[in-house]
């Protein structure tokens, strides 16, 4: 099974047990929510593509997703997270562009999917600067959609004529990958950080 269905389908099944109650209490969003957004990316990814000209946007891989990231930004508890979370989708894109720009053009030279890299590198820098659960989603799903509207703008300027596919891989793409990436890293990393201080604390007799 591909990542990105196998990704959702694990988030699925927690949500359902309950286990990422906390988490989504932090975003937001209730289970019910959580499990319709999820249901609603898996089905769009199999409805036909918006086009705009030169544009092709993927329901399931970024309509969804973004308007999910829109919601997050407008429940962010402050002014100072939706600015951090704005320039950490900057950073995220500019490493996941960057990325792109190191490795070699075809797939077949690669021991790796770089789908798996740049759902890895934009998880990655999108949990570092995104810090909280919210802002991690929103760094990790727009900044790799950045980065694909940067590599389309680049080509074009340069005299290409291609076809700027935004979550052409559905939930396969690497901008849900990344976006759920960032936030199982944050959940992961700060509860493991939030257990050492507690325990710290309680070892010192605090």
């Amino acid at each position: 099974m591909a990542i990105g269905p196998m990704l959702l389908l694990i988030l699925a099944v927690l949500v359902f047990c309950g286990l990422l109650q906390r988490v989504l209490d932090r975003m937001h969003l209730t289970d019910q929510q959580a499990l319709v957004i999820i249901a609603a990316m898996l089905l769009g990814t199999f409805l036909p593509m918006l086009r705009l000209g030169p544009v092709s946007v993927s329901i399931g891989g970024a309509l969804i997703p973004l308007g999910v990231c829109v919601y997050l930004m407008v429940k962010a508890d402050t002014s100072w997270e939706r600015w951090r979370t704005a320039l950490g989708t900057v950073l995220t894109g500019a490493a996941v562009y960057a990325l792109s720009a190191l490795l070699p053009s075809e797939p077949e030279a690669l021991t790796i999917d770089p789908m798996w890299l740049y759902g890895l590198c934009g998880g990655i820098v999108a949990w570092l600067f995104g810090r909280s659960r919210r802002g991690a989603f929103v760094c990790g799903v727009a900044g790799v959609l950045l980065a694909d509207i940067v590599n389309a703008l680049v080509t074009w300027i340069r005299g290409y004529q291609t076809q700027l596919v935004l979550g052409g891989g559905g939930i396969a793409d690497a901008a849900v990958v990344s976006g759920v990436l960032a936030v199982l890293m944050c959940e992961l990393i700060g509860e493991t950080i939030e257990r050492f201080v507690r325990a710290r604390t309680g070892g010192d007799g605090q």
